[in-house]
C-alpha cells in the first residue's frame, strides 16, 4: 500500500484514533448541536416579546393601567436574541434577525388583531371558521414585515459597529420611524407602541409636541437600557444600565398615580346610543320610522344620566352630568354612524332632524350616508339650531373591503366577502361645522386612528372634536377598546375634548388630558348627557404634525448611510 493510500485509511477501532480528530469533530458536532439549541432558544425569546407586546393593550376590555408596565419590558427578549453575542459575520445572521424579528411581528399581530377573525366569520359573506384564520394570517404576514426591517436594521448596525451600543442606541429611533412608515406605507398604524401608555399622565405629556411617537421612542429606550443590562459583560456597566432603566420606569410610571385637577367644561352635549343590528339594513318603514324618530326626539331632550352616575371605565372618578328641569339647551346633539335608513337628500330626514334642532334648540350632527350627484358618502350633517342644514363631512380615509374595494381588477372577488359592503366615494375636504359661538369637528369611526388626519380639524378652527362611530362591527371584543384609547390620544395631541358616540358603545366624553369621563354601558340602546369644554390653543403637534417621527427617519437614514460607507470602505 502506498503511502498515499495510507493517508486516507483511518482505524476503524475508536480507540486507536487521533486525538486531535476526535476533537475536530466533537467540536463540530458541538457547533451544530449549540446552533439548533441556539435558534430554538432565540426563537422562544421572540414568541415571548410578541406575547409581552400583548399585554399592555386592550385584550377584551378596557385596559386596567397597572398593565402598562409591560410595555418597559415587552421589547427586551427581542433586543437581547437580535444583539446577543453570536458569528455576526456570516449572512445566515441577517437572515436569522429578521426571521425573529418577523416571526415576532406576526404573532403579535395575531395576538393583538384576533377580533379579524370574529368580524370576518361573522359578518363576511361565505367566510368559514378557516378562512377567517387565513384572513388573518394574512393580515399578520404582511404587517409583520415592519418588525423584520426592524430586525435586519439592527443586525445591519450590530454587524457594522462591531458592538451593542450603536444599534442599542438607534433601536427607538428606528422603532419609531418604521411606525410612521406603517401609518403613511400601509395605512395601518393600529396600537402603535405609545398607545400603552395613554394613562400614562406624566409620559403623554410628550404628545401635544411630538405625537404618538415620542412615547414609542421613550417606551424602546427604556427597553434598550435593560437590553444593554443584559448583554453587557462589565459588572458595573450592567448595574449602570439596569439601574437607570428602573430609575426611568419609576419616575415615568408612578408619576401618573397622583391626580390632578379636571379639565374645565362650559356645555353639555346629548350623545344617542341606538344600539342598531350591524348586521342588518334597517329599513324603518310606516310605524317603525315613527318609533325611532320619537325615540331619538326623546333623547334629545335629556339633561341627566342618573342610571350611568358612578360608573367609570377606565378607574378614573366620573365628571357628574348636569341634571334639572330648567337646564340650558345642550351645546350639541349627536347621532353616531350606524346601520339606519337616513339619507342626507331624503325629505324625511331633513325633517327629523330640523325636529330635532328645534326641539333641543341645539345644533344636530348626524352619521348617515350622504348623496349627491358624484356618488354616496359615509358622512355626518351638520343641522342648525333652527333646524336649516348647514353642512356635511364626507369622510376622506374609508375602510378598504368594508367601505370601498382597493386595486378593484386586482381585488375582483372581493365584493362577495360582505354582504354589506358599500362601495363610497371618498370626501375631499375636512369641513368643519359652525354655529354663532363655536365650531366642531366632526370625523369618522376608523379615521380616529389617523393622528396626522385629525389636527387638521383643529387647524381650521374646530373647538371641540365630535367622533361619530359604529364599533359593533368588532363585537366583544378588544377592538373597541383599542379603538378609544386611540381616540383619547387624538385628544391628548391636539388639546381637544371629544365627543364619541357610537352606535353600540363606547359613548363616551374625553378631556384633553385623554381621560374617559364619563360613558355609557355597551350594547344597551339609551343616550349619554356629558360635560365638555371648548378649546381654541394649537398644539406643536397640530401646527407641525408627524415633524419628531420624520426626524427619527433621517436619524436612521443616515446611521444606515454612514456604516454602509463606513463598511465598505474599510
Amino acid at each position: 500500500m502506498s503511502n498515499r493510500e495510507h493517508q486516507f485509511i483511518l482505524p476503524t477501532n475508536s480507540a486507536c484514533r487521533s486525538p486531535m480528530l476526535n476533537s475536530a469533530s466533537m467540536t463540530v458536532h458541538h457547533s451544530r448541536a449549540q446552533w439548533r439549541i441556539s435558534f430554538a432558544s432565540s426563537l422562544s425569546l421572540a414568541l415571548l416579546s410578541a406575547v409581552l407586546l400583548d399585554l399592555p393593550f386592550p385584550i377584551a376590555g378596557p385596559l386596567p393601567p397597572w398593565r402598562a408596565i409591560f410595555g418597559w419590558i415587552a421589547l427586551v427578549p427581542l433586543l437581547y436574541v437580535l444583539l446577543a453575542p453570536q458569528e455576526i459575520d456570516s449572512r445566515r445572521y441577517l437572515w436569522r434577525s429578521t426571521l425573529l424579528a418577523y416571526i415576532c411581528g406576526v404573532v403579535w399581530y395575531v395576538l393583538n388583531c384576533y377580533w379579524i377573525y370574529q368580524t370576518m366569520t361573522t359578518y363576511a359573506q361565505g367566510v368559514s371558521p378557516l378562512g377567517g384564520v387565513g384572513i388573518l394570517l394574512l393580515f399578520s404576514a404582511v404587517l409583520g414585515l415592519y418588525f423584520s426591517l426592524f430586525g435586519l436594521i439592527l443586525a445591519f448596525l450590530r454587524r457594522a459597529s462591531r458592538g451593542i451600543i450603536v444599534p442599542l442606541a438607534v433601536a427607538p429611533f428606528a422603532w419609531t420611524a418604521i411606525e410612521l412608515l406603517a401609518a403613511h406605507l400601509t395605512s395601518v398604524p393600529w396600537d402603535q407602541l405609545g398607545y400603552s401608555q395613554v394613562d400614562n399622565l406624566m409620559l403623554t405629556k410628550l404628545a401635544p409636541f411630538t405625537g404618538t411617537y415620542g412615547i414609542s421612542l421613550v417606551l424602546v429606550a427604556g427597553n434598550s437600557l435593560l437590553a444593554a443590562a443584559l448583554l453587557t459583560r462589565n459588572i458595573h456597566t450592567r448595574l449602570r444600565f439596569g439601574t437607570g432603566a428602573v430609575l426611568l420606569v419609576v419616575l415615568l410610571q408612578l408619576s401618573s398615580v397622583f391626580p390632578s385637577k379636571p379639565s374645565a367644561t362650559t356645555a353639555y352635549a346629548v350623545l344617542m346610543q341606538p344600539n342598531l343590528d350591524v348586521g342588518a339594513y334597517n329599513m324603518w318603514i310606516g310605524p317603525e320610522w315613527d318609533e325611532h324618530a320619537s325615540w331619538m326626539l326623546q333623547q334629545s331632550l335629556r339633561t341627566c344620566s342618573p342610571a350611568y352616575i358612578g360608573m367609570p371605565i377606565t378607574g378614573i372618578p366620573p365628571v357628574t352630568p348636569p341634571c334639572g328641569r330648567n337646564f340650558p339647551p345642550p351645546g350639541v346633539v349627536v347621532w353616531p354612524e350606524a346601520q339606519s335608513p337616513l339619507l342626507s337628500d331624503s325629505p324625511s330626514t331633513v325633517a327629523l332632524l330640523h325636529s330635532l334642532a328645534t326641539t333641543a334648540h341645539a345644533p344636530v350632527i348626524a352619521g348617515m350616508l350622504g348623496h349627491d350627484d358624484q356618488g354616496t358618502y359615509n358622512s355626518a350633517v351638520f343641522t342648525a339650531p333652527d333646524g336649516t342644514p348647514k353642512g356635511r363631512y364626507d369622510k376622506i380615509h374609508l375602510v378598504p373591503f368594508g367601505e370601498y374595494i382597493p386595486y378593484r381588477k386586482l381585488f375582483f372577488f372581493a365584493h362577495k366577502l360582505t354582504e354589506q359592503l358599500a362601495d363610497l366615494q371618498r370626501g375631499k375636504t375636512r369641513n368643519v361645522f359652525r354655529t354663532d359661538d363655536h365650531v366642531f369637528g366632526t370625523f369618522i369611526c376608523y379615521e380616529s386612528i389617523f393622528a396626522d388626519e385629525i389636527r387638521p380639524f383643529a387647524l381650521n378652527g374646530a373647538q371641540v372634536f365630535v367622533n361619530v362611530s359604529d364599533d359593533g362591527w368588532y363585537g366583544d371584543t378588544s377592538a373597541p377598546w383599542q379603538h378609544l384609547n386611540m381616540a383619547r390620544m387624538r385628544a391628548i395631541e391636539n388639546h381637544r375634548w371629544i365627543l364619541l358616540d357610537t352606535n353600540n358603545g363606547i359613548t363616551t366624553a374625553i378631556d384633553p388630558k385623554g381621560r374617559v369621563t364619563y360613558s355609557a354601558p355597551r350594547n344597551v340602546a339609551t343616550s349619554l348627557v356629558v360635560r365638555y369644554g371648548y378649546e381654541d390653543d394649537l398644539t406643536f403637534y397640530t401646527r407641525h404634525g408627524d415633524l419628531f417621527a420624520l426626524a427619527c427617519g433621517i436619524i436612521i437614514a443616515g446611521a444606515l448611510l454612514y456604516f454602509a460607507f463606513s463598511r465598505r470602505s474599510a
